[in-house]
């Protein structure tokens, strides 16, 4: 047809295809985000109550410390061991021997170097420690 009208060609209408594509991808979208849900679940914890230590005479564990300094001190809570050259502290071995057997080996002990403390002087420690017994220890 000649003049201004529209021909059957030129008129593509509504197209139902993109639509169905587009419900098809909404779809997919909802199942997948519906199957990665986080399911909660309970937490079984025992909270501590009110009452008081089932021993009121009880004494709370007491840490000990063992300070090493640069120059190879060794000092547990403010009393010095042995000289820097002795390499087995047998007076560190002998102290905490006598607080692990006393306590029954509770008292957790914290080992402090300073930054210029030698690594072979802190291996002399935990060999002391170990030959005590000592079976809670840590870096402070």
């Amino acid at each position: 047809m000649a003049g201004g009208g529209a021909s059957e060609d030129g008129d593509i209408g509504f197209q139902i295809a993109p639509m169905v594509d587009v419900v098809f991808v909404l779809l997919l979208f909802f199942m997948a985000s519906a199957g990665s849900q986080i399911v909660e679940h309970e937490l079984n914890i025992s909270l501590p109550s009110g009452r008081g230590a089932a021993d009121p005479n009880a004494v709370p564990n007491t840490p000990i410390i063992i300070s090493i300094d640069g120059k190879g001190a060794v000092s547990a809570n403010e009393q010095n061991f042995d000289n820097p050259g002795d390499k087995t502290l047998p007076g560190l071995r002998t102290y905490l021997k006598g607080i692990m057997d006393r306590y029954g080996g509770k008292d957790p002990v914290i080992i402090r170097p300073t930054p210029d403390a030698r690594q072979d002087r802190i291996i002399d420690v935990l060999n002391a420690a170990a030959a005590s017994g000592v079976t809670k220890l840590t870096f402070g």
